[in-house]
């Protein structure tokens, strides 16, 4: 008795358990289908929608609107067409004229062309001739290849066509081949037209009626296909949604923008394989809990005590590691922090160590060149008018020294760190005269700066001489960018925004390369070839904008040229008053 009642017990769950893993199976089956069924609407639609707009767009194209008034060239229409299917990734688009005459197409250049052809008898023609628009799918009578075809009516002072994109959807039957989807795409009349079964490709889930089948004779839709000589797909139907055939079940759900039907389906077999395996494990399984269940009760007070003790050492290992990522984060912050303050007071050193021995080397050779330059002058003046060759090395030495004389004076403004005088200056004032400054060298070159003064007056608190040293720099590196690139321009524009005078100097130079920008205003780095620049102009730039309060920012393109901004704050009444 004791072995009877556990076998009873045993087989009443196995029989349970099958009938509830059959429903069960079912049910989940039936989930699963109308996901499927969700998804592969929304991917038809999304491809079907793709397209939806692109005969309205191209029929407004006035290349196809003259060729259907027979104003136009046809051979730039079908240029057209064929750049816009490429474009947009469509299979074909082609025009058709009243009759149903196909005048224009993307394949024109290609076996098959659909010029010349006559689809006057598509329901894609006629129901966008009636009343505006058209679609439909079907195998093409010219290809053979099946598409979907959306139409647009045009109408073009009196005479009027059809637009058509065709759609090939083939391309989502293959995704659902190699992703092993059971899905399948049937027309309005429940002819499948896309499966992931090649066997279910042109055949109809129900019945086909005799004026469905005259119908689709009349438009040629599937023409080779035998559909009236296969049996349907679809054997039992609980409603209007659930379908079931040989060996499977489905979901069909209904487009609503196309009529389409949407089917998902699954083999049966599966399903009952699963519920015979539930079954036999809930049997095991029954005899099994019969079997431990005294020993599972006396091991469970211990099971917890150690699970208990688990969580605490695992909670102790999440607190130390925790502990111990903070800490080597913050040992690395430090480390990133005093090696930044470190290179920063090298560079600090640097930069110091550079005005100290700039302003020797212009303490110890200033006086000797000028000696220089006055002896060689002396010598001009007793010279020989005669002796040419001689004046022209004497010219030649003078200018040398003039150059040196030049670099001494850049060293010496970049080392001394004059006084900032500030006083209530028109901005336009020191721009002005930096142009006459420059205008020599500009006219040498042949490029003449334009300059685009405010409409009034753009007051700041600055010196006019250092600021028109600042633009007179700025320029000439302008000259310098454009010098030999044709069509160069300079613009030069000041303006006020956000309480600042802006000061632009734009050029259409070669550029600065990416990697040079962050280091052009260091002293002592120049982007020039020639040897003549010392780099120290734009620091120089830099150092007096900030006595001012001022900045100076460079952005470049290289190819296209150069742009500096230079900011100074709009003086105001007090500050102007205090000056």
């Amino acid at each position: 008795m004791s072995l009877v009642r556990p076998l009873l017990l045993a087989g009443l769950v196995g029989g349970l358990v099958w009938v509830g893993a059959q429903n069960l199976a079912l049910g989940m089956a039936r989930t699963e289908l109308d996901q499927t069924l969700l998804l592969t609407e929304r991917a038809v639609e999304a491809e079907v929608e793709r397209l939806g707009s692109l005969p309205s767009v191209t029929g407004e194209d006035v290349r196809v609107r003259d060729a259907l008034a027979g104003t136009g060239s046809l051979q730039e229409a079908n240029t057209y067409l064929e750049t816009i299917a490429v474009h947009a990734q469509a299979d074909q688009l082609f025009l058709i004229d009243a009759q149903g005459q196909t005048i224009a197409a993307s394949n024109w250049n290609r076996p098959g062309s659909f010029l010349g052809e006559n689809y006057g008898f598509r329901p894609y023609f006629k129901e966008a001739m009636e009343s505006g628009t058209g679609d439909f799918y079907g195998i093409g009578v010219t290809t053979g290849v099946p598409g979907y075809f959306l139409s647009r009516r045009i109408d073009v002072d009196g005479v009027s066509g059809v637009l058509v994109v065709k759609l090939d959807l083939r391309p989502l039957q293959s995704i659902w081949r190699t992703a092993d989807a059971d899905v399948s795409l049937a027309d309005e009349h429940g002819i499948v037209f896309l499966s992931a079964r090649p066997d279910w490709e042109y055949r109809a889930l129900t019945p086909l009626s005799p004026d469905v089948l005259e119908e689709l004779e009349a438009t040629r839709a599937y023409e080779g296909a035998q559909l009236g000589s296969t049996p349907p797909l679809v054997t039992k139907a609980r409603d209007l949604d659930d379908a079931a055939g040989a060996g499977w079940i489905g979901r069909i759900a209904t487009m609503p923008s196309t009529g389409w039907h949407v089917v998902a389906a699954r083999s049966t077999s599966g399903l009952q394989l699963m519920s015979l395996g539930a079954a036999v494990l809930a049997t095991l399984a029954t005899l099994a809990l019969v079997a431990t269940f005294k020993a599972w009760d006396q091991r469970r007070q211990i099971i917890a005590l150690r699970l208990s003790q688990s969580e605490k050492l695992e909670s102790m290992v999440r607190a130390r590691t925790a502990d111990l990522a903070r800490e080597v984060e913050a040992r690395t912050q430090v480390e990133i922090d005093l090696r930044a303050t470190h290179e920063a007071l090298v560079h600090t050193e640097k930069m110091a160590a550079l005005g100290r021995m700039s302003a020797a080397i212009v303490h110890e050779i200033s006086q000797p060149l000028a000696a220089m330059e006055a002896t060689l002058s002396a010598a001009e003046m007793g010279l020989d008018k005669n002796d040419t060759a001689t004046g022209n090395r004497l010219a030649s030495a003078r200018g040398l020294i003039r150059r040196m004389q030049r670099t001494t004076k850049h060293l010496k403004s970049f080392a001394r760190k004059d006084v900032a005088e500030l006083s209530l200056i028109d901005l336009a004032a020191p721009v002005a005269s930096a142009l006459e400054l420059v205008a020599p060298r500009a006219r040498a070159l042949g490029v003449v700066p334009e300059f685009r003064a405010p409409s009034r007056k753009i007051e700041v608190m600055a010196g006019a001489v250092r600021i028109e040293q600042v633009v007179a720099n700025l320029l000439l590196n302008a000259l310098d960018a454009v010098a030999d690139m044709p069509n160069a321009r300079i613009t030069v524009t000041l303006e006020e925004a956000g309480g600042q005078a802006v000061l632009c100097v734009t050029d259409t130079g070669q550029g600065i390369p990416e990697e040079d920008l962050p280091d052009v205003t260091e002293p002592f780095f120049s982007t020039k070839i020639s040897g003549e620049s010392l780099g120290l102009g734009l620091a120089i730039c830099k150092a007096i904008l900030s006595d001012f309060n001022g900045g100076l920012e460079i952005s470049s393109a290289p190819g296209q040229g150069t742009e500096v901004v230079v900011t100074v704050p709009i003086a105001t009444a007090k500050g102007a008053k205090a000056a």
